[in-house]
């Protein structure tokens, strides 16, 4: 048994199509979506997701604008800057980076932002919304999930869903979503006592802890459908002899390189699961299409118009 992959490219690919035949409607009756991206500092990571991000805006037509602050800015300093965003009518989604330095408390920031312009769907007004079952914007990677197993036809309503991790991000609004979409669900974090007592019973198990290979063959039920979350770049070659002990090709390219991204599920699961998302190339290009779902989504919202279902909704 070999798991199907769901590939998060190709669902990317036609979230993509859908949202650029949306954003033509919208320029024709003269609104150019916009989105805002501040990064704070010179995080290299934070350059790349950035980067890729203000990309995709590019790609699918939408306006935006990058703001590159110092890393020794103030929290009063960067609280100007989103206000001012804020009253920008060409600004319809702010992306604040996280993380933020230190000296930034990272939660006066994200409060700041206009829930209407909160495209990353951190705001607590947001994140009571979607308790509520009244979600207007919602986290991207959580969404990205949703949209990979609707449009993967994997069933969720009545399914027993797992989600390991308990972030604001990602762990408690994903539980939060499936349970929206009729799942039974149970959250397991790192004090949970037996993991495997509770991830054996999953028909829909979801890894969002950031712990590389947490998730081995033996957690999974076979036939179950799993989706990893993860990302963690290793370096450790005797980490990666273990992960891809059973795949000597990526062991090779680990050797050439001197590092890999590698998921919170073991490799191996694939031989178990139904259903599988690879890391690389499973959730993450669905945060970024989500990014520019809600930033397209806001633009409509801000005036007054309804969303197409098919791309916006959290179920």
């Amino acid at each position: 048994m070999s798991a199907r992959i769901l590939s998060g490219t190709v669902i990317r690919d036609q979230i993509y199509a859908e949202l650029a035949q949306e954003i033509a409607e919208l320029k024709s009756i003269g609104v150019r979506p916009g989105l805002a991206a501040v990064l704070v500092g010179d995080d290299p990571a934070s350059k790349i997701y950035v980067r890729s991000k203000i990309a995709a805006c590019e790609q699918l037509g939408l306006g935006n604008v990058h703001l590159t602050p110092p890393a020794n800015t103030t929290t009063a300093e960067l609280l100007a800057i989103v206000r001012e965003l804020n009253s920008r009518d060409d600004v319809d989604g702010i992306l604040v980076q996280l993380p933020l330095p230190p000296q930034i408390e990272a939660k006066k920031i994200l409060e700041a932002v206009d829930p209407a312009k909160d495209v990353d769907g951190f705001h607590p007004i947001n994140i009571g919304r979607l308790v509520e079952e009244r979600p207007t914007m919602v986290a991207c990677t959580p969404l990205g999930v949703m949209e990979i197993l609707r449009r993967s036809k994997i069933p969720v309503e009545g399914a027993d869903a797992v989600v390991i991790g308990r972030s604001n991000i990602v762990g408690k609004p994903m539980a939060l979503l499936l349970m929206h979409a009729d799942a039974t669900v149970t959250v397991c974090h790192s004090k949970t006592r037996d993991l495997r007592k509770f991830t054996r019973e999953a028909d829909i198990l979801i890894a969002a802890a950031g712990r590389p290979a947490l998730v081995v063959p033996e957690d999974v039920r076979p036939g179950a459908t799993v989706i990893d979350v993860g990302t963690t770049r290793i370096t450790d070659p005797r980490q990666a002899e273990k992960i891809f002990a059973h795949n000597p090709e990526r062991l090779e390219k680990f050797r050439k390189n001197g590092s890999a991204v590698v998921g919170d599920v073991h490799p191996d699961v694939a031989r178990v699961a139904g259903a599988l998302t690879p890391v690389p190339g499973g959730v993450g290009p669905l945060t970024i299409a989500m990014l520019m779902s809600n930033t397209v989504k806001a633009a409509r919202l801000r005036r007054g118009q309804r969303t197409p279902e098919a791309v916006t909704s959290s179920r």
